[in-house]
């Protein structure tokens, strides 16, 4: 029996490799950001890996920020050691910068879903650390004016990705967003913390208490909303509050 279930497993398997030599004969896969090209589906052309600043240790033992020079131990950087963050522990994929933006936008607000899948596997390897024992994803939430205008909510997106990876379930409306604030690009790190405060609120008839959540944006750049969302957790008595994001803005305390 456990033979003759080996052998269609793998007859399944080769077939599943067949169809995938006839699709990419067919359509030959693309680069995400430049539609060169690529062996595999999902993926970057080497030309646009190089282009993208990926996070690797050794980095700020809370926040996740890259040191420019190697370090030991868990060391934290400089503004953390001065105000720890509302969050225990943040990591991203890459940096966000002129390289990156077009990938964030096109996902952001140019409908380019599809590549949810591909940017939550990233997410799902950087963020080990965050994701380890995870009771859920929180996304961040949009106000109900902007998920109605833009018809999806890209934090989402991405946390379900993270959950088809191998991440935890995702709990895609626990964290709500009681005001639509006004766009956080204008506005510099103080007036972005002040925009985003007492904006979001865990829904009645849930809790988090004794939990460890992770929650789940597209780009961090000050960390504002991040840690406006851990404090809502923080009170709510979760446990562990991971934040983690595709990209992450180095030019802090801006």
């Amino acid at each position: 029996m456990i033979e003759r279930a080996s052998l269609a497993a793998g007859m399944g398997s080769a077939l599943g490799r067949g169809w995938r030599l006839l699709a990419d004969a067919v359509l030959p896969p693309r680069c995400l950001l430049c539609g060169e090209s690529v062996a595999e589906p999902a993926a970057l052309c080497a030309r646009c890996w190089s282009g993208i600043d990926l996070f690797a240790p050794p980095w700020c033992a809370l926040c996740g920020l890259p040191f420019p020079y190697p370090i030991a131990g868990k060391a934290v950087c400089g503004e953390c050691a001065a105000t720890p963050p509302a969050f225990d522990r943040a990591r991203a994929v890459f940096a966000y910068n002129e390289k990156s933006r077009p990938l964030i936008l096109a996902f952001k607000h140019a409908d380019a879903t599809h590549l949810a899948g591909a940017l939550g596997r990233w997410m799902g390897r950087a963020g080990e650390e965050v994701l380890e024992k995870a009771d859920l994803l929180l996304p961040v939430p949009l106000h109900w004016t902007r998920l109605f205008a833009r018809r999806y909510n890209q934090s989402a997106l991405l946390a379900y990705a993270i959950r088809a990876s191998g991440g935890p379930p995702v709990a895609p409306d626990w964290l709500l967003r009681r005001r639509r604030t006004r766009s956080q690009g204008r506005f510099g790190r103080s007036a972005r913390a002040a925009n985003v405060r007492g904006a979001f609120y865990l829904r009645p008839g849930k809790s988090v208490k004794g939990m460890r959540v992770v929650l789940v944006d597209d780009v961090m750049t000050t960390g504002a909303t991040l840690e406006e969302c851990a404090r809502v957790l923080r009170r709510a008595g979760a446990e562990f509050v991971g934040a983690l994001t595709l990209a992450r803005a180095l030019a802090r305390g801006t």
